[in-house]
């Protein structure tokens, strides 16, 4: 066993956690558990205790990512969220629709000191706003301008604006308006995600699966061409692709080295192991499969050094090494 998967077996130097801020929306995106998923869905905010009982552990931790399957601008105080872990010492990052950024909350994101701010696309045109119903492109893209307009009045070089970039079968077309769109906008870079988790049967044909070697090998020809072009706008693209064929033994939601906590207050490997719902079911390649949460305890209850080496928990982390994965992971499309 690597030293590093040793380690984490204890307590880890974490490289981040996820934190959800909010398990509310603004938003209504086709392919988001939260839509599909909204007659069973639990909402609620993050509360300011449960958030600081990871005060303890933020030594430990290098960046906190305020982010799960809500929109954090929801929370009526996200901005004591990023003070709280700011103040502890940790680099603080987040993601938003961008649809709640008015010019007074953007002074005040830049004048929080955060890190990085990402923003949600899935199109480059009309057919982001159809994907991401409740959202407009020009909307985004106005908030990222005025963004950059207060950096530059403030003289303050963060926040880092990236994009999280979802990339749906549908949506091919786009990749190559893509670094046009974003040019001169002072975006860093574009983190490209493809469709992992299928909530509805319907979305099963948005996905990229590496079994169709040809598709998948056309894909990963295009995103490396797609990264060349965006390298000459001084725009970092990173995608995360398998091998066609290949089965992970490495989570790439680094589970040995990160984790997730829900609004609820529950630790879990990563965000789509916690999902706020019951009686779901999730498709798997035209497989339907129950939907089971996965979470190792409550902050409220116990604190994250405990709650990380709780054996079930260990075991879960092991089966890394072993091989042996829980079903949640096997028929993960990350996997």
């Amino acid at each position: 066993m690597p030293w590093r998967g040793l380690g984490s077996l204890f307590m880890p130097r974490f490289d981040w956690i996820q934190v959800e801020a909010t398990s509310y929306c603004n938003a209504a995106c086709i392919y988001c558990p939260h839509t599909v998923y909204q007659d069973r869905w639990a909402n609620r905010h993050l509360s300011l205790g449960t958030f600081k009982n990871l005060l303890s552990s933020f030594a430990k931790i290098r960046l906190v990512y305020l982010q799960g399957w809500g929109e954090p601008f929801l929370h009526p105080d996200f901005f004591s969220l990023v003070a709280m872990a700011k103040g502890a010492g940790c680099q603080v990052g987040t993601t938003t629709n961008g649809m709640l950024l008015d010019d007074g909350k953007i002074v005040r994101l830049v004048e929080s000191g955060i890190d990085v701010v990402a923003f949600s696309l899935a199109g480059v045109d009309e057919a982001n706003d159809m994907r991401r119903r409740g959202t407009r492109l020009e909307k985004v893209l106005s908030a990222i301008e005025t963004l950059i307009r207060v950096k530059e009045n403030l003289g303050s070089a963060k926040p880092a604006i990236h994009i999280a970039y979802m990339l749906l079968r549908s949506g091919m077309k786009d990749l190559k308006r893509l670094p046009s769109t974003l040019k001169g906008l002072g975006v860093s870079q574009v983190v490209i995600s493809t469709l992992d988790f299928v909530p509805h049967r319907d979305l099963a044909g948005e996905t990229f699966l590496p079994e169709k070697a040809q598709e998948y090998e056309e894909l990963r020809a295009q995103l490396g061409e797609l990264a060349e072009v965006s390298q000459r706008c001084q725009l970092k693209i990173h995608y995360h692709l398998k091998e066609s064929g290949e089965r992970r033994l490495i989570c790439p939601e680094n589970v040995q080295g990160a984790l997730f906590v829900g609004a609820a207050g529950r630790v879990s490997p990563c965000v789509f192991a916690n999902l706020p719902v019951s009686r779901a079911t999730y498709y798997v390649r035209g497989t339907e499969r129950p939907y089971q949460r996965l979470t190792f305890g409550n902050l409220d209850e116990l604190p994250l050094p405990a709650i990380w080496r709780q054996q079930a928990y260990v075991n879960f982390r092991r089966s890394f090494f072993t091989g042996k994965l829980i079903s949640l992971c096997q028929n993960c499309l990350k996997m």
